[in-house]
């Protein structure tokens, strides 16, 4: 009855989760995604070794004669990249997928589900039940072995879980670190082209003398970053297959150039891998010393993407790609440059030049053309990582709706998001330009990607307790473990607050108050919906034909309640006593689960008895879903209604999902029905002639008309026939959309603060952001606005 139908070859038989399909490959096809995922995911990390020793020797360290300070460095690196993207990334943080999503959200939504601390206002217990939602994670965690087996999560996720359930405070809190790692997301969107540009464009300075260098960098920067910026609207696709080589070219390049710089210049760097050399780093520079490891930091920028674009591959892909691939390229480049400066260290200048003066003068410029391509490579790709999480946000009602455009029918993480693309266009130039040097951006760039990685372990070591239910003392030893390292590098970033780490904090300022004015508001305005919501008692009492002309077709009343009927439905029929034969009230809405399968995606039910022909229809999506044109999505629905019907007409094979307040209950449908579609051309009459003398018109070509009419079965009883003739008429009659547009005011008597930002702030952002997505393209003659007033 088109309940449930779920493909059993989607289930893992023994967990009981949903399985991607995607995730299920052989062994070429995770070669092929880990090759893939070079040009999309690695793009940022592998382009690193053009700026950390520029950035690293900018100022904070004396040179001197020894090699400690280079052999220092490198130490520093080699370890970091081991402990952060390898250990931490790699081992730990990619097991932690969302139903094979992964991100700050995906940590966030695992969190939301296992301990019911979200923010989401009309959560049901329906949507427990979603088969993503119910994904095992227990065999995802840090110990190998019998899922089932008890841990001493066991008995800490329980009395912790009640810690944040009961607390509002502390899911304040989850929240508040959530949007901080997006903001610094979209910080790092700003960032990364712009110092990657300008680091790669750097090397124009080994081929013009300083005067001409200063008046053609910057402008050529510029050029690029605008460029990549409007190329952002024909898509990733389109340009994704140049991706992949560009970096593995890159990669064989840094390589190469880095084996023979060991072996020519200094074949006994290897030694500088030993920790020691930290240890002699640090006590040798001291102050200096530990302010340069924001440089060391950029090292690893990129690596959050390992996790962020978890969803366009698989763990196998990713993983072998660092591992066999990005991890021993950039150990090299970073070894053979440590290798030339160890000759050179005399040569002040050399530090500051950085990667280019490493490279053989008869490849600089070759390099250079490929470093500028790599560039715009790892820049695209946290381009499309900053649209992809704004998307997440605004789906789970954390940022303003803002137009989605998705560049790819096959790939949908693949958005374009035209006002944040100018924005970030506008902001990466205004950096380039204001600060025109690697120092000021490096550091601007590593304390927003040391505070996202920060976020991350915070959120790990929870997930680990509440969603692996493995021990307390595993989430205590990986805080503190890698909590300590990200610290450091921390407090080395913040130290140069005035010297360009000022930047990100700036920005996260601002998107942070824009997101949490966006979030109250939205909450206000659910909370004041819950509250005016007219009881069902008051629709009974109006009797079958609801008190007023019932004309034909099809009316949708929009509302963000899950029950009750809405405050502008009421506020409509006594001012006009007139509506559809058949009443629909749409529910579109979020849940926070990655993606909602076709079979569970409507929740419907009666509103009122049989005869009132009004339906409650809950469309659910996933923060990574596509919403459907507004053509099949009416298809989809009024069949899921006509599944509701006949399904209810035998309920005992209905699977009822929940009851809400009692008043109504819920089925699950897929939107499996359809009526046969019969075309019939119906001859059309010209005018006739107003005199004897007119020309004789042009034949009127014959209307065409699409009849709906119920497919022929005997299992139909004669109520349930009826009731779907009667929605079949109404579908053929057309549809009309309700719409509510409200007016936030505070009330009188709120503090100051909540008059700013309801009055001021909520509603500057309602005006100027984009209305609904299912708003977006209705034809305007269909569409009736019915404008309320909130008091919050």
């Amino acid at each position: 009855m088109g309940l449930r139908n779920l493909n059993l070859s989607e289930m893992d038989l023994e967990s009981g989760s949903y399985i991607n399909p995607a995730k299920r490959q052989s062994w070429r096809s995770v070669v092929m995604l880990a090759y893939q995922s070079l040009g999309v995911v690695y793009g940022d990390l592998s382009t690193s070794p053009l700026y950390v020793y520029k950035s690293t020797f900018a100022d904070d360290i004396e040179h001197s004669e020894s090699n400690d300070e280079i052999y220092g460095v490198l130490s520093f690196v080699f370890w970091t990249l081991t402990l952060i993207p390898l250990l931490k990334y790699v081992l730990v943080v990619l097991r932690a997928d969302d139903n094979g999503e992964g991100g700050t959200f995906a940590l966030y939504s695992l969190l939301v589900r296992h301990a019911r601390v979200g923010f989401i206002p009309n959560g049901q217990v329906a949507d427990e039940e979603l088969l993503a939602y119910n994904k095992k994670d227990d065999h995802l965690g840090l110990l190998n072995g019998d899922p089932s087996a008890p841990t001493g999560g066991a008995m800490t996720a329980p009395w912790m879980r009640r810690l944040l359930e009961k607390h509002q405070i502390s899911q304040r809190v989850l929240l508040v670190l959530a949007l901080l790692g997006t903001c610094m997301v979209i910080g790092d969107g700003v960032l990364t082209p712009a110092i990657s540009v300008f680091s790669a464009v750097s090397g124009l300075e080994l081929s013009m003398s300083k005067e001409h260098h200063k008046y053609v960098e910057v402008p050529v920067a510029c050029l690029i970053l605008v460029c990549l910026f409007a190329l952002q609207q024909y898509g990733t696709h389109r340009l994704g297959f140049l991706f992949a080589p560009i970096v593995v070219i890159w990669l064989m390049c840094i390589s190469v150039i880095g084996a023979y710089n060991i072996f020519y210049w200094n074949p006994h760097v290897y030694q500088a891998l030993s920790p020691y050399y930290m240890y002699k780093f640090l006590k040798k520079t001291r102050r200096g010393g530990w302010m340069s490891l924001g440089g060391v930091l950029l090292c690893i920028t990129g690596s959050e993407a390992m996790y962020a674009d978890l969803g366009h591959f698989s763990q196998s892909s990713i993983k072998i790609a660092f591992t066999f691939v990005v991890y021993p390229s950039l150990l090299l480049a970073y070894m053979g440059q440590a290798a030339y400066l160890s000759q050179h260290h005399v040569i002040q200048n050399h530090y500051r030049i950085g990667f280019y003066v490493s490279v053989p003068e008869r490849l600089r410029w070759p390099v250079l053309a490929i470093a500028i391509l790599a560039a715009v490579v790892g820049s695209q790709s946290v381009i499309t990582g900053t649209f992809s999480i704004i998307k997440q946000c605004t789906a789970l009602g954390c940022f303003p709706r803002v137009k989605i455009v998705h560049t790819s029918s096959k790939i949908g993480g693949q958005v374009y998001i035209p006002e944040i693309n100018w924005i970030l266009m506008l902001l990466c130039l205004a950096v380039t330009i204001g600060f025109r040097d690697t120092k000021h951006l490096g550091n601007a760039q590593g304390l927003a990607v040391i505070i996202v990685m920060l976020v991350t372990t915070c959120l790990m070591s929870l997930v680990i307790v509440l969603c692996w239910h493995k021990n307390i003392f595993l989430a205590i030893c990986f805080v503190v473990f890698f909590g300590t390292i990200e610290v450091l590098f921390f407090s080395a970033s913040l130290i140069k607050f005035l010297e360009g780490a000022w930047v990100p904090i700036a920005l996260s300022f601002v998107l942070m108050t824009v997101m949490c004015i966006w979030h109250y508001g939205t909450r206000k305005k659910y909370e004041f919906d819950v509250q005016n919501k007219v009881p069902i008692n008051w629709l009974l009492s109006l009797g079958p034909a609801l008190g007023f002309v019932r004309v034909r077709g099809i009316g949708l009343i929009h509302t963000e309640l899950i029950s009750g009927i809405p405050a502008i439905f009421s506020h409509f029929v006594t001012n006009l006593p007139a509506f559809h034969q058949v009443l629909v009230f749409l529910c579109i809405k979020s849940v926070p689960v990655p993606h909602v399968l076709a079979e569970e995606r409507f929740l419907v039910g009666r509103v009122g008895p049989k005869e009132y022909r009004s339906y409650r229809v809950i469309v659910r999506y996933g923060y990574h879903d596509i919403h459907k044109d507004d053509l099949e999505f009416e298809k989809d629905l009024v069949s899921s209604i006509a599944e509701f019907i006949q399904s209810a007409g035998h309920e005992q094979n209905g699977h009822v999902e929940a009851t809400e307040n009692g008043d109504e209950r819920m089925m699950v449908v897929s939107a499996g029905f359809r009526f046969h579609e019969e075309r019939a051309v119906e001859p059309v009459e010209a005018p006739g002639p107003s005199n004897s003398k007119a020309m004789p018109s042009s034949p009127i070509p014959p209307e065409k008309r699409v009849r709906f009419v119920l497919p022929r079965s005997p299992k139909l009883e004669k109520g349930t026939r009826e009731e779907l003739q009667e929605l079949m008429e109404a579908r053929e009659a057309g549809m009309a959309f309700i719409l509510g547009h409200s007016y936030m005011r505070a009330k009188s008597g709120s503090s100051l603060i909540k008059r700013l930002v309801i009055n001021f702030g909520y509603e500057f952002l309602r005006r100027n952001c984009r209305g609904p997505m299912y708003a977006v393209s209705i034809p305007h003659a269909s569409t009736l606005e019915v404008g309320m007033i909130y008091n919050v």
